[in-house]
């Protein structure tokens, strides 16, 4: 099939833009990377009237270190996440989870700010941005606001973000001391979108307990779920084997799977817990003082 009719905006500047999604708001959607906004015009599950194509705004594309933090620019390719230096030192979480995400030539067209915009529940980045607390910087032709990635998610597909926003920056805080991080997800085939998956930041105090921990699962509700009951058996305790066991029960009663032709929700909470399991030991073996 084909898209809808539509109007087509190719603006070069980031105020242009928002000039251009003032105007049409409700009517108009972001064309960057593609990867999934094409599709579904071309099957008229998405059908704007307006479309504005931002990949000539070359200022929302980059990578920077600043001061304690790392600030990545909405457009930024997930090939370009997959092979940054900074990303590698700063944010190895994403490192790690950029080879999961699709194949070679979707990294090469997709954006993290789309994927996080688009916010399929079964998608990476997503639950990385809410393991690495992340916040997200959004602008309109009137206001500016920082939304954190916990809040930014709010439903299948559903985002924070009004109809006349976009996102401009993420912004990563630095990881915490002594924290150890590992990113795991079981798909049925290697590219293909995963039956659940798992994020996991955890970093230890001096005595050897946790002191901080995240475990974001993605695949296994209609939005990231940041499982923090699952976390606080982690915190303020020694990171054992008793402590990974009760973490990895306790996600069960924070996710809500559904069954379809790839997997039924029974299986999807099974590999839930078997994950968690897998991604708290990795990150816990990765803890350095």
């Amino acid at each position: 099939m084909k898209p809808a009719p539509f109007h087509y905006f190719a603006p070069t500047t980031l105020d242009e833009t928002l000039a251009l999604l003032a105007e049409h708001s409700d009517a108009a959607k972001i064309l960057a990377g593609g990867q999934s906004l094409v599709p579904t015009m071309n099957f008229r599950l998405a059908s704007p009237s307006v479309l504005i194509d931002i990949n000539r705004v070359n200022a929302l594309a980059y990578i920077n270190a600043r001061d304690d933090t790392l600030a990545i620019g909405a457009l930024t390719r997930q090939r370009a996440l997959e092979r940054d230096a900074h990303i590698a030192r700063h944010a190895p979480l994403i490192a790690e989870t950029m080879p999961f995400i699709a194949h070679p030539q979707i990294r090469n067209r997709g954006t993290l700010g789309g994927s996080l915009a688009h916010a399929d529940p079964a998608a990476e980045l997503p639950a990385v941005m809410v393991a690495l607390n992340a916040r997200l910087k959004v602008q309109s032709q009137k206001s500016e606001r920082v939304i954190d990635a916990r809040d930014f998610f709010l439903g299948l597909f559903m985002t924070a973000l009004a109809p006349d926003e976009l996102i401009t920056e993420i912004i990563l805080p630095p990881m915490p001391a002594r924290a150890g991080y590992a990113f795991v997800e079981v798909a049925r085939r290697h590219g293909d979108f995963a039956l659940a998956g798992v994020a996991c930041v955890i970093a230890r105090d001096a005595r050897g307990a946790g002191a901080d921990a995240r475990i974001v699962l993605l695949g296994v509700s209609g939005q990231p779920v940041d499982a923090r009951d699952a976390a606080q058996h982690l915190i303020g305790a020694p990171l054992n084997a008793d402590a990974i066991r009760a973490a990895s029960e306790a996600v069960d009663a924070e996710i809500d799977p559904s069954s379809d032709l790839h997997a039924s929700a029974e299986f999807r909470r099974h590999l839930a817990k078997v994950l968690t399991r897998r991604v708290v030991e990795r990150a816990i073996e990765r803890i350095r003082d």
